[in-house]
């Protein structure tokens, strides 16, 4: 993949700093555990947004936001970023299409942070 695409997915330098500080290997570990909750928080952001639920969403994807963000997982944060703020004039048109860009590329986004950490232990 090339390298403008990895940026636009990953945080580069967020990851770069975390390898430096507590090793690639001890990183993938909280990728791994972040790996087993995304489910939960997919399905957290989908069930409010099921519900018309607006508060609940915009609370978990406050929460997701932060965790993608731990772990470098770009793409994911910044929609989860622009989800999580109801009161944006452009939440009640566009809230739909940064959910599911989450859903269509959380594995994907993940997958490719899994490689890209895997390539520096």
């Amino acid at each position: 993949m090339a390298t403008a695409e990895i940026e636009s997915i990953l945080d580069l330098n967020t990851l770069e700093q975390y390898c430096s500080a507590i090793g690639a290997g001890t990183l993938l570990k909280s990728v791994v555990l972040f790996e087993q909750l995304m489910p939960e928080y997919v399905g957290n952001l989908v069930n409010a947004k099921e519900a018309q639920d607006k508060d609940t969403l915009c609370s978990e994807a406050h929460k997701f936001k932060g965790a993608a963000g731990s772990v470098g997982l770009k793409r994911i944060q910044q929609f989860a970023q622009l989800l999580q703020h109801g009161e944006d004039a452009a939440w009640a048109t566009e809230h739909d299409t940064w959910l599911q860009a989450i859903v269509d590329n959380a594995n994907q986004d993940l997958a490719e942070l899994k490689q890209y950490l895997e390539s520096k232990v």
